[in-house]
């Protein structure tokens, strides 16, 4: 009988795990995560958003901060006029998660930071989690990489702006170049023939970003 007990018990933990859900924890996130948006507020993003209205609200900025989509396992939400945040629920083992949050910043180049969380918002380190794209990944394999032209090239793109982002029907994480935009013109073109023109696709595989 006692055993029967327990593994109701645990039955019953699992049930509750999975029927969490993002808003849940979007709600609960430290408000210095996301400062233009106290716990309050955001509930209320939910509930507007919820009820198939607009959910946009004045933030501590005096801007608009707009809840874009919501699913059961992803958000996206402007947060300022100038930022996004992305957050994903990413399955572990035995009905656990971890939090992956994507800021992005537009200034004017979109350039984003990955981080993430357990389910009670503790950092987690990324080691182990992701391997953030360098921009030598964006070179194609095939350049020349001794000739004048591409060392004059190279030698401007040397800053690495990255745009990362997740999408609500998978685990698939994309990062795009963004340096590219950040040089002139003159230099985009000479710049092209040297640089793949697809994105780096990540997939959560294994409790990792592969």
């Amino acid at each position: 009988m006692k055993r029967f007990v327990i593994s109701l018990l645990l039955a019953c933990l699992m049930i509750c795990a999975e029927a969490q859900k993002l808003e849940e924890f979007f709600v609960k996130m430290p408000d210095d995560l996301i400062a233009q948006l106290e716990e309050a507020w955001r509930k209320d993003l939910v509930g507007i958003y919820k009820s198939g209205k607009h959910a946009t609200l004045e933030n501590t900025m005096q801007g608009r901060s707009i809840l874009q989509m919501l699913t059961d396992n992803y958000l996206l939400i402007q947060s300022t006029e100038r930022s996004v945040v992305e957050l994903k629920l990413l399955p572990l083992v035995n009905n656990t998660y971890i939090i992956c949050m994507i800021e992005t910043v537009y200034g004017p180049l979109a350039d984003s930071r990955v981080s993430f969380y357990s389910t009670e918002w503790e950092l987690l380190p990324s080691d182990g989690l992701f391997v953030p794209v360098t921009g030598d990944w964006f070179l194609r394999e095939d350049a020349d990489r001794m000739s004048s032209e591409f060392l004059d090239v190279v030698s401007q793109l040397d800053i690495n702006l990255v745009k990362y982002s997740l999408s609500a029907e998978n685990t698939i994480l994309t990062a795009e170049y963004m340096t590219l935009q950040y040089i002139d013109d003159e230099y985009q073109k000479k710049a092209k023939p040297f640089l793949k023109t697809n994105p780096k696709k990540y997939e959560w595989k294994s409790g990792r970003f592969e």
